[in-house]
C-alpha cells in the first residue's frame, strides 16, 4: 500500500445529476493499493479511520454477524442477508433530552419516520427475535404520543417531531399487538395501555389535521388540505401530488383493526373497557361503502371533495392482510385477485393501475418528476409483504404465496448490495430507485417469508 492523500476537485456524480442534485463533489485518494490474486484465492482489505485493531473490529463484527442469524440456519442463505441486512436500520433515538430506540427509513437519505417504523418493527425486531429493542422503541414512541399522535418524523438536527400523518399511530396500534402476540409481554403492554386508551379517545372525538372519527358512520376522517397525511405522501411544491383526503381505505382498514386490538387487550388484561367491539362492529359494516361493485374491489377514498375515488391502488390489500379484515371472504378474494393481475410486479406492487390516465411508468429525473411518479405507479417492494400474506389468506396455498418473492433474491446483488431498495420503475425491467437499504421493504420480505415459513 502506498499512501496517496490526492484530492479531486469537483468530480462528476452521475447519479447526482439523474435526480436533480447538485452533481459535483470534492474527492480524497487516500492511498493507492495493488494485490495481486491468483485463481482461487481471496483478499481483505481492512481500512479504519483510525491506528485502532482492525483485526479485532473484523473479528467483532463477525461475532455479531453470527449471533444476528443464530436461530435462522434452517432459512435460505438470502434471507438470512436480510437478517444481517436488518440490523443496519436499528438505531437510538436521543430528542428533547430522552433517550431511546428508532428505526431508520432507508439510506442514505432519510432518517426516522414514525409511520415507517411501525410496518418495520415486526420484520426487523420481531421475528428475528430482537424483542428486547421491540420494546424499547414501543416505550420510545409512547414518550412522544400528542393529542393521539405518535409522530410522523423527528427532523434531521431539530427536536421538534412532526405530527402530520393518519396512519403512523394506527400502525403503532398494530405493532404493539404484534409484540404482544411474539413475547406475552403483559407487563410492557400494560404499562402502554393508557397511552393505547389517550390515542383511541382523541381519535373518537378528533384531533390534528382534521383527523376524527365521522360520527355518522363511525369511519375515520383525514383531511387538511395541503397536507400529505397518508403513506402516499409526495408533495411537489405547494401541491400534493396524491391528497387523498376524506376517508382512505387502510386507514379505516387500520382503524378496525385497531378497535378490534384494544378488544382484545382489555380483555386479556383484564381490563373493565368493553366499548371497543361495539365500535368497531360498527366500522365493519359503514365499511362495506368501500366496495364498489361496478369495478369488483374498493374505493381507494370515499367521501372526498370530489366524491369517491375509484382509482386501483393497492391501499385496500391492508383490509386483507391485518388480521381482523373489515371484508367479507368473496371481496377479500377479489382485492387479491385484482392486485395480482394489475399491480403485482416481481419486486413489489404498482402504486396505480396502469390503465390510470395517472399512471407513471418511470421513476427518475429532477424531483419534480420523481415525486410526480412516486405513488403514481412506481412499484414499493414493502407491499409485497402485505400481498402475500393477503394472497395466503384467501388462497390458502403457501408455496404459492412464498413464490412471489423469488425475484428478491436477485436484486440483493443488483443495487445496495444485500438490502432491498426503496422503489422500482412501474414499466419493465422494473429499474430500482430511491434509497439502496430501505428498512420498510427489508422487513415486509422477512415477516411474510417467516410466516409462511416451510415446516
Amino acid at each position: 500500500m502506498e499512501p496517496w492523500h490526492v484530492w479531486y476537485e469537483s468530480e462528476f456524480l452521475e447519479a447526482e445529476e439523474s435526480r436533480g442534485l447538485d452533481a459535483a463533489t470534492d474527492t480524497l485518494l487516500a492511498a493507492n493499493v495493488t494485490v495481486t490474486v491468483e485463481a482461487g484465492e481471496s483478499v481483505t482489505l481492512r481500512i479504519g479511520t483510525t491506528h485502532g485493531d482492525t483485526d479485532g473490529a473484523l473479528d467483532r463484527r463477525r461475532r455479531r454477524d453470527e449471533e444476528l442469524v443464530a436461530g435462522h440456519d434452517r432459512a435460505p442463505a438470502w434471507i438470512r442477508r436480510l437478517v444481517l441486512a436488518a440490523d443496519q436500520f436499528v438505531v437510538g433515538r436521543s430528542s428533547e433530552g430522552r433517550a431511546g430506540s428508532t428505526i431508520v427509513a432507508g439510506y442514505p437519505w432519510f432518517e426516522d419516520w414514525g409511520r415507517d417504523t411501525m410496518i418495520a418493527l415486526p420484520g426487523l425486531l420481531l421475528v428475528t427475535g430482537r424483542h428486547r429493542e421491540a420494546a424499547a422503541l414501543l416505550s420510545t414512541y409512547a414518550g412522544y404520543v400528542e393529542e393521539g399522535l405518535i409522530p410522523n418524523r423527528f427532523p434531521d438536527g431539530e427536536d421538534t417531531p412532526e405530527y402530520n400523518t393518519v396512519d403512523a399511530t394506527l400502525w403503532f396500534v398494530a405493532a404493539v399487538d404484534e409484540y404482544k402476540r411474539a413475547t406475552g409481554d403483559r407487563a410492557l403492554v400494560r404499562q402502554l395501555w393508557p397511552v393505547l386508551i389517550d390515542i383511541v379517545d382523541h381519535h373518537l372525538r378528533g384531533t390534528r389535521h382534521g383527523i376524527g372519527v365521522d360520527s355518522a358512520d363511525g369511519l375515520l376522517c383525514a383531511s387538511d388540505p395541503g397536507w400529505q397525511l397518508t403513506w402516499m405522501d409526495a408533495k411537489v411544491g405547494g401541491r400534493v401530488v396524491t391528497p387523498r383526503m376524506g376517508k382512505p381505505v387502510e386507514v379505516n382498514a387500520l382503524w378496525y383493526h385497531s378497535l378490534m386490538v384494544m378488544e382484545s387487550l382489555a380483555e386479556w388484561l383484564g381490563e373493565a373497557e368493553r366499548r371497543f367491539g361495539e365500535a368497531a362492529g360498527g366500522v365493519r359494516k359503514s365499511f362495506q361503502r368501500f366496495w364498489n361493485d361496478a369495478l369488483g374491489f374498493c374505493f381507494d377514498v370515499i367521501d372526498g371533495p370530489e366524491g369517491n375515488d375509484p382509482a386501483l391502488r393497492p391501499n385496500q390489500l391492508m383490509a386483507v392482510s391485518l388480521r381482523h379484515s373489515p371484508l367479507r371472504q368473496d371481496q377479500m378474494r377479489a382485492v387479491v385477485d385484482v392486485c395480482a393481475r394489475a399491480l403485482f410486479t416481481p419486486v413489489g406492487l404498482r402504486t396505480l393501475g396502469r390503465r390510470d390516465p395517472d399512471y407513471h411508468g418511470r421513476y427518475g429525473g429532477g424531483l419534480l418528476d420523481r415525486d410526480d411518479a412516486y405513488h403514481q405507479g412506481t412499484v414499493w417492494p414493502w407491499l409485497l409483504g402485505p400481498f402475500v400474506s393477503a394472497h395466503h389468506r384467501v388462497h390458502g396455498d403457501p408455496d404459492l404465496a412464498r413464490s412471489f418473492l423469488e425475484a428478491i433474491p436477485l436484486h440483493l446483488a443488483e443495487a445496495g448490495i444485500g438490502s432491498v431498495s426503496e422503489v422500482f420503475d412501474g414499466d419493465p425491467p422494473h429499474v430500482p430507485g430511491g434509497t439502496v437499504a430501505q428498512a420498510w421493504s427489508v422487513a415486509e420480505i422477512l415477516r411474510a417469508w417467516h410466516e409462511l415459513e416451510p415446516g
